[in-house]
């Protein structure tokens, strides 16, 4: 009797940039609020109240010579050669991201042609059936392509694709706002291939949600709060209060909802990969599942349930899941690992606003 056809990990790779900035090189930074005056605080005593609520010590930039497809590139070839890949054999390339390839020295975002299509000629794939394209979602991008993904494989139409998440937030970053100490920059790509199974496995559910009327200004691109800056370059802003609010009261939801589409309870999973936007908001969230789904009194080690990357390197939004996923699969990742028949559970929130999640069964 034959099986389903289940979406599976068949491969990947990351690109994290060999410039570390860690939160002491912002002493010389002047911040501003959003009405463009000076906080005068202690920049020490910023940056040490930022680091205790977001975690985050130090963050990875690109070098001024490179842009994004630079660097999703590198991670796509990565993937490829971990999984013993034929570039040609790939029916799809979907490259997530938000802002393009902008340049060290032009803000302005550029995304003609797209991103996949950019890195599809980096890699020299012919073949005109493997076909290239960009989704922008926010920080959920990367999940949202590998839903896409998913959907192709399951309706036959595709055995296999890459989804690659790139982004470099410090180009889009305002460092007279205390926000641009979140962003980083990096890429990670992963390959899902078609594989028949009379059990389930693989990618087994996933749910998404858009909000747009009430919170689709929680994440905007806006002027500097330096007053004296040129009004018409745009930045990355966040109403950092609201979106804490909002990826509470939403995200614990859709993340059980989508664990018991997968006919799963969160007993029964062994790692939950969370967008890395926060380290206290992540904190929050898994306790806000925890609690959703009675077990806020069962599991107290989190940290070996959720594992973290936020630390050392900062919010690169689209790239922060696939990153992890490939440092624990290569067992670079603080002794976390993913075994076979180990379910695990992927989220992420961010500018739409939108949330979404997947469950995962490894092979």
């Amino acid at each position: 009797m034959s099986g389903q056809i289940y979406s599976i990990i068949n491969g990947t790779g990351s690109s994290i940039p060999q410039k570390i900035v860690h939160n002491e090189d912002f002493l010389s930074n002047t911040f501003y609020d959003k009405s463009g005056s000076i906080i005068q605080s202690d920049t020490h005593e910023i940056i040490k109240k930022f680091e205790q609520i977001t975690a985050i010590s130090e963050r990875r930039y690109i070098d001024d010579n490179l842009v994004t497809s630079d660097i999703a590139s590198i991670a796509a070839e990565d993937a490829i050669k971990s999984s013993n890949t034929d570039p040609e054999s790939l029916d799809y390339i979907i490259a997530a991201h938000n802002f393009g390839d902008v340049r060290s020295n032009n803000r302005r975002t550029d995304i003609v042609p797209s991103i996949a299509s950019r890195v599809k000629a980096k890699l020299n794939i012919k073949n005109p059936s493997t076909v290239a394209y960009d989704v922008i979602f926010g920080c959920p991008g990367w999940l949202q392509g590998v839903i896409q993904a998913d959907y192709f494989i399951k309706s036959g139409d595709a055995k296999k694709v890459m989804v690659i998440g790139a982004e470099c937030l410090s180009r889009v970053s305002d460092m007279c706002d205390r926000d641009s100490m979140l962003y980083s920059d990096g890429a990670g790509a992963v390959i899902f291939e078609a594989k028949e199974s009379q059990e389930p496995i693989g990618i087994l559910s996933h749910a998404a949600r858009t909000d747009a009327v009430e919170y689709v200004k929680l994440l905007e691109m806006d002027k500097s709060y330096n007053p004296d800056e040129n009004d018409k370059e745009l930045f990355l802003k966040m109403n950092g209060r609201k979106l804490y609010e909002y990826a509470l009261n939403y995200v614990p939801q859709l993340v059980k909802s989508c664990i018991e589409r997968a006919k799963l309870s969160l007993q029964k999973i062994n790692k939950v990969l969370i967008h890395q936007a926060n380290g206290k908001m992540d904190d929050a969230i898994m306790q806000r599942l925890l609690k959703l789904c009675n077990l806020d009194k069962c599991i107290t080690n989190l940290a070996k349930l959720m594992p973290m990357t936020i630390k050392e390197f900062g919010n690169n939004s689209v790239a922060t899941l696939p990153i992890m996923l490939d440092l624990i699969l290569k067992n670079k990742l603080n002794g976390h690992e993913i075994l076979p028949g180990d379910n695990i559970v992927f989220a992420s929130v961010g500018a739409g606003m939108s949330i979404n999640a997947l469950t995962y069964k490894a092979v």
